[in-house]
């Protein structure tokens, strides 16, 4: 019984709400009772504020690149150095030039060496005799050729005897030496003096037949 009690009161609240409604637009359409219900009713204005933009966020600082410092040119002026007079030339005092040396003269070139001759040993006013010729060489056949060397004097005579080159045969040899031993000699001279020398004289051992 509660259900249609329920259906019943909402048929009777919508003609309610349509008697209502069509009440409405009739006093709209009525200019006169329009007019006086836009009067009598408040106006109601809702201000509609635009919605907040985001801020955007600040960016971190950048550093900025530091200005390079500006090179100012100095211009250098020239220094101006003061000018100096040459000091006044003092008179100089005379001078007197010694007088010139005299000319050395040159060492005189010295005199050539004398030149030394040689004894002589075969001149026939020596009378030198010939060496004996051993007789035991003789028999034996034994002969060569003696080089003595023999030291002259300046008086001429023969102050030592050597055998310069040997014959072979100390025979020979030593009769040799025994002859020259007692031989004259011219000297050897240095210019005008006598001087003692040195000479070589060959003697021969030859067999001869008959």
């Amino acid at each position: 019984m509660a259900q249609p009690v329920l259906q019943a009161n909402r048929i009777g609240l919508g003609v309610t709400l349509a008697l209502h409604a069509l009440a409405l637009a009739f006093l709209l359409s009525y200019e006169p009772a329009r007019k006086a219900l836009l009067l009598a009713a408040p106006i109601m204005v809702d201000l509609i504020s635009p919605p907040k933009a985001e801020q955007p966020k600040p960016l971190p600082p950048t550093e900025q690149p530091k200005p390079k410092p500006v090179m100012k040119s100095v211009v250098q002026k020239p220094v101006e150095l003061p000018v100096l007079a040459a000091p006044a030339q003092a008179s100089s005092p005379m001078v007197v030039a010694p007088p010139p040396a005299p000319p050395v003269e040159a060492p005189a070139p010295p005199a050539p060496a004398p030149i030394v001759t040689q004894p002589v040993y075969n001149a026939d006013y020596l009378n030198n005799p010939a060496p004996i010729y051993p007789s035991m060489s003789r028999r034996m056949g034994e002969q060569g050729r003696v080089v003595l060397r023999v030291l002259v004097s300046a008086q001429g005579s023969a102050d030592e005897v050597q055998v310069f080159t040997s014959s072979g045969y100390a025979r020979l040899d030593e009769a040799a030496r025994e002859a020259v031993r007692r031989w004259k000699f011219v000297p050897a001279r240095r210019g005008s003096e006598p001087v003692q020398a040195w000479v070589r004289i060959p003697i021969p051992f030859i067999l001869r037949e008959g």
